[in-house]
């Protein structure tokens, strides 16, 4: 994706690839997808488990690739395209990422934990949008390729950067953390997510909170003060040398606190104290785990030197992300309505808590019912049966009245589920799909949610489908 960056000169991508260049030009972003490249990028042909970039190669120049950095040249490659040779080219993308953040002066804010962390990054986008250049990671960029891909396009007279971190194992943080160099890091939440590679959640904890070893000196920790990992945390944040530890939530001694909130059907009114600023915001989505991550984001907005105050009037304009509580009101031939909730991108217990507590503020309109499609929460390891057959507890404080499931492990709820509840299980999101569009009726309120290789997905494309019918 093309954004502009200022420092990809022939010269400087010379110096961090270790290459001769001999004429003069620039790039204008990077790119290691042909399918997305914009013209004047470079392209990076990574070789992953499933596909080369430099089976693309021809392509990218074709479709106006400034340059390629290759391993060896393609196949039917011209003598003539301008390619640049090194040893191994995610290391030549890491470099180029290094390159970027060396070449700018502003702030840089990274985000980790269990969940939120793409929300957050985005509305720290929005919030510092009108207070300078703002570089962040574009969707959910996050991995070893990511960050670097990343920091990468990071213009040099950057003022914000915001970088999202995630990870699935213990490590994975420390050697991206150490690239992106934060002046600010947030921890959003420890929760039980990928539970399959870890024994217990306090590892989790102890994995996040790699985010401050990179830290730069004189940095700032910001940590949820409402979690009992909180001091395990903090402790952790002090021993890698944070200057400063911000908490947030509902807690009294938070430096961001939550004075008082008001949850609407689509919004929520909040009020809290940021580091001794008052502010009253309207956050355009509702959610109390909307609401505590939007308090982690006017702290680090604090804490590398921008307006608390004009950060937080730009909160109503926050919308949920694609996958991530996007709201459409299907209309059905017979004129019905129904109001879709796609929370298809991904889910952990935690997440899938958040989203049915969500949902059951939501009042069905005339003989509408609250309706849940669920497919299975992945990577949480020996708890999966345990953890799928929990949520029946939720549904049913939050008045759901059915339930349509799929996956295999999806089935440990449906079993447990009382039988007025049982709207349909399959083990397909496709046959699941004809299931739940023929129970529908007007002023049904339906979320849709599932970790994505649950599939969960090809349910709310049909429901989409069907209105657009």
């Amino acid at each position: 994706m093309n954004q502009g960056s200022t420092y990809l000169s022939s010269q400087t991508i010379s110096q961090a690839l270790d290459c001769v260049i001999e004429d003069d030009w620039a790039g204008s972003g990077v790119s290691i997808d042909s399918r997305t490249l914009e013209m004047g990028d470079l392209f990076v042909a990574l070789q992953g488990p499933t596909h080369d970039g430099h089976d693309y190669v021809v392509k990218a120049l074709e479709k106006g690739a400034i340059a390629a950095v290759v391993s060896h040249r393609p196949e039917n490659c011209s003598d003539d395209a301008r390619l640049l040779f090194t040893p191994d080219t995610m290391i030549a993308l890491e470099n180029l990422g290094v390159a970027a953040r060396d070449g700018m002066n502003g702030k840089v804010i990274a985000v980790t934990g269990s969940v939120g962390k793409t929300g957050t990054k985005e509305m720290l986008r929005l919030a510092l949008s009108n207070q300078g250049v703002v570089t962040a990671s574009d969707g959910n960029l996050n991995n070893h390729y990511g960050v670097p891909l990343s920091l990468s396009r990071m213009k040099a007279e950057t003022k914000f950067g915001i970088f999202e971190v995630g990870m699935n194992h213990p490590g994975e943080i420390r050697p991206l953390v150490r690239m992106v160099r934060p002046h600010v890091a947030i921890v959003t939440a420890i929760e039980a997510a990928h539970t399959e590679f870890f024994s217990s959640v306090e590892q989790i904890a102890d994995a996040k909170a790699e985010i401050f070893e990179g830290l730069e000196p004189g940095g700032v920790a910001i940590i949820n003060q409402d979690s009992e990992f909180y001091e395990r945390l903090a402790d952790a944040a002090r021993v890698a040398g944070a200057k400063n530890i911000i908490g947030f939530g509902g807690n009294p001694d938070s430096q961001a606190r939550l004075i008082n909130v008001n949850m609407q059907g689509e919004t929520s009114f909040v009020e809290a104290n940021i580091d001794g600023v008052f502010v009253d915001y309207e956050l355009g989505v509702p959610g109390m785990h909307h609401v505590m991550n939007s308090l982690a984001v006017l702290a680090a907005i604090s804490a590398a030197g921008g307006n608390v105050k004009t950060s937080a009037t730009c909160l109503v304009k926050f919308r949920p992300l694609k996958g991530r509580g996007v709201r459409t009101v299907i209309k059905l031939d017979d004129g019905s309505d129904v109001v879709l909730i796609d929370e298809s991108y991904n889910a952990s217990p935690a997440s899938m808590q958040a989203s049915l507590d969500v949902v059951g503020r939501i009042e069905p309109s005339g003989s509408g019912r609250r309706i849940a499609v669920l497919g299975d929460m992945l990577e949480l390891g020996l708890d999966t049966a345990e953890l799928h057959r929990n949520l029946v507890t939720n549904l049913e404080s939050n008045n759901f009245d059915l339930v349509f499931a799929c996956g295999q492990h999806m089935l440990e709820l449906w079993n447990t589920l009382p039988q007025s509840m049982r709207g349909g299980y399959s083990i397909s999101p496709e046959k699941l799909s004809m299931v739940v569009i023929s129970s529908l009726r007007n002023g049904d309120v339906v979320v849709a949610k599932g970790s994505l290789g649950s599939r969960v997905g090809v349910v709310v494309n049909a429901l989409l489908e069907l209105g657009e019918g």
